[in-house]
């Protein structure tokens, strides 16, 4: 068995990809549309995975945005999409600045997790271990669900 993707529906397919590609670094490895399903597939890979992604080595998160609109609720209901990351402080910082709450601040220097647009929860690991403990992140309180 090898895990091929994790798909989740998402209500914005704009604020997504701004979300996941230009704050979290995921790359758009292909893209699918259907008129006759009414519905857009993309296909993204984490940035050091694009190359094994093209080549369908690599586990893939893909995007379905469905043409006629739907309320999708309870995001949380999912679980979460889980990435390691190079500086966990950095990458909150960097999703911070462009207004994304940080729902569980990276207090151990280990783990955070913020939301997508659609109430997805993305868990971000540190990698190699943990960063020694920082302010203003240490004495962070959590905000809302996560």
């Amino acid at each position: 068995m090898r895990y091929l993707h994790t798909m989740i529906r998402v209500s914005n397919l704009d604020d997504t990809l701004n979300f996941l590609c230009n704050l979290m670094g995921m790359v758009e490895t292909r893209r699918t549309e259907s008129e006759k399903g009414r519905y857009t597939n993309i296909f993204l890979a984490a940035s050091e995975d694009v190359d094994a992604a093209k080549a369908d080595r690599a586990p893939v998160v893909e995007l379905t945005y469905n043409w006629d609109p739907e309320d999708y609720q309870g995001g949380r209901n999912f679980g979460h999409l889980a990435f390691e990351v190079d500086n966990i402080y950095d990458t909150c910082q960097k999703l911070m600045d462009a207004g994304v709450t940080i729902n569980r601040p990276p207090r151990d220097g280990h783990m955070a997790f913020v939301r997508t647009p659609d109430h997805i929860s993305i868990e971000l690991l540190q990698k190699d271990g943990s960063l020694d403990a920082q302010e203003p992140w240490a004495s962070m309180e959590n905000t809302g669900a996560w």
